[in-house]
């Protein structure tokens, strides 16, 4: 009998083994596991291979002990929990979550225009996307 990954085909999974992998020479799976309150350290395993879904009230504390940004993994749960479409409603209706680093980003070009609230012009965009090689 295969084993069930319903989340599997979520951000989620590769995001939490990513970070994992980053923190590991400083923080063990299991001390992970511990930090953001989960009884069973084979959760992150679970959350890890999309065999089981982040639960909502555990993102706070899993994004302390991943050292990350809980507004990102808030995004990353919410897809797992009533997936991509209903995520984008959710975006629709209450704004879109912005992460701590794209609040620098605001507050980089807020000051580099000298607040004066540029257009996101052809040549603007294109340097933008540059930096991330697109």
């Amino acid at each position: 009998m295969a084993t069930r990954k319903p989340y599997g085909d979520t951000r989620l999974p590769r995001f939490i083994e990513t970070r994992v992998l980053e923190l590991k020479s400083n923080k063990t799976q299991a001390e992970i596991a511990a930090g953001a309150g989960f009884v069973n350290p084979n959760m992150i395993s679970m959350i890890k291979s999309g065999s089981a879904r982040l639960p909502i009230d555990r993102v706070p504390a899993l994004a302390r002990a991943l050292e990350v940004d809980p507004r990102r993994l808030l995004q990353l749960a919410v897809e797992q929990w009533v997936g991509v479409t209903a995520a984008r409603t959710f975006d629709e209706i209450f704004g879109t979550i912005v992460t701590l680093n794209e609040i620098a980003w605001l507050k980089e070009l807020r000051d580099a225009s000298d607040n004066s609230d540029p257009t996101l012009t052809t040549r603007a965009r294109s340097s933008l996307r540059s930096i991330f090689g697109k």
